[in-house]
């Protein structure tokens, strides 16, 4: 029987995990993830949607983004490739350019692992370097549940066999 696989996310004090599994190849799930094509589906007109996507996809290459929020604000967000496997891993460094009232500009990393399954691709994101911002943590476990919700539903609802 299948069902419908519903994005998961939690945190400790350093670290936030979520995973989601797709319909889909890793190559279409990284395409998603790193290029402008992030800008097609992250984020809802209740909430917030990226704008001005620009990466150099590669070990050291950098990354940027303006996160355009629902009540007209513009926030800055970049960072650097460290890893990249393609359809495999992913790692970069993140920072928002502003006060995030949670995390300020602290430096976080996070890493997109692919696994393929049955029915599509499993990603699961371990983003870390929240030590002593625990409410970030907490926070960003919630809002990695609605971004994988976000690219499940661009992507096509993931399902798993149960």
């Amino acid at each position: 029987m299948l069902q419908w696989s519903s994005p998961q996310a939690m945190a400790n004090t350093d670290t936030v995990m979520a995973s989601v599994d797709l319909l889909t190849v890793p190559e279409k799930v990284i395409s998603a993830l790193i290029t402008d094509e992030v800008e097609r589906w992250w984020g809802s007109s209740e909430t917030y949607r990226m704008t001005g996507w620009s990466a150099d996809p590669r070990v050291g290459g950098s990354w940027s983004v303006t996160v355009r929020t629902a009540d007209g604000r513009w926030l800055p967000a970049s960072g650097k490739f460290l890893e990249i496997e393609m359809s495999r891993r992913i790692v970069q460094t993140r920072r928002y350019g502003w006060d995030h009232p949670t995390l300020g500009r602290h430096e976080t990393t996070l890493a997109y692992l692919l696994e393929p399954v049955a029915a599509g691709t499993r990603l699961i994101v371990c983003h870390g370097g929240f030590a002593g911002f625990p409410d970030a943590a907490a926070e960003h476990a919630y809002g990695w549940a609605r971004v994988l919700g976000w690219l499940q539903g661009y992507l096509g609802e993931g399902m798993k066999a149960v």
